[in-house]
């Protein structure tokens, strides 16, 4: 699965992998199941994305500095990746966090994405623990964790939408402070 979103975004989103019935039948991230109602929906409040969300990629849609992609790039079994999955694809992750030079901020959905983010950017686990809510500077990059936007989490209340707008909130004012100018390069 293809990221989704300009490369030159300061704002990158982990997912964890490409849903059966939603990314893998139509080919864009969070496109087509009920996480990206709640993540599209979200980026348009904080002004990541423009035009109408419809669930096809052909909805004309865009991304506003901002660029999706997941952990892992294939539709994981019982929608769960195994770890040799994850590490396996987590040359993808790496390449894609290499291929944007303005990045600033990256919000990983879930622990298994945070893992990810934090192993391709040479981090330990145990220095960088995933929380929601959290922030951790690691690398000149600013992580932020949220729980998956997922129906089963946002079903059970792990999740509500107020608590990923929260996060949303915390990435848009710390864009805001730092400015374009404050933007520098770096090597991953």
């Amino acid at each position: 699965m293809p990221s989704f979103g300009p490369a030159d975004a300061r704002l990158l989103i982990v997912g964890l992998a490409p849903g059966l019935n939603g990314a893998n039948r139509t080919g864009r991230p969070f496109t087509g199941d009920y996480a990206g109602d709640l993540l599209f929906a979200t980026l348009a409040a904080y002004g990541f994305a423009r035009g109408d969300y419809a669930a096809d990629p052909h909805d004309g849609l865009t991304l506003v500095d901002c660029r999706i992609t997941n952990a892992v790039r294939c539709v994981p079994p019982e929608n769960k990746p195994t770890g040799a999955e994850t590490r396996s694809c987590r040359r993808f992750l790496a390449a894609t966090l290499a291929a944007m030079p303005r990045l600033r901020a990256i919000v990983a959905l879930g622990r298994i994405a945070h893992d990810s983010v934090v192993a391709a950017l040479g981090g330990s686990r145990a220095n960088v623990p995933f929380a929601h809510g959290a922030h951790h500077a690691i690398s000149d990059l600013r992580l932020y964790d949220s729980y998956h936007c997922s129906r089963y989490n946002t079903n059970t209340g792990r999740l509500t939408p107020e608590m990923f707008r929260a996060v949303f909130a915390d990435v848009s004012a710390w864009l805001s402070e730092r400015g374009d100018d404050q933007i520098m390069m770096r090597v991953v």
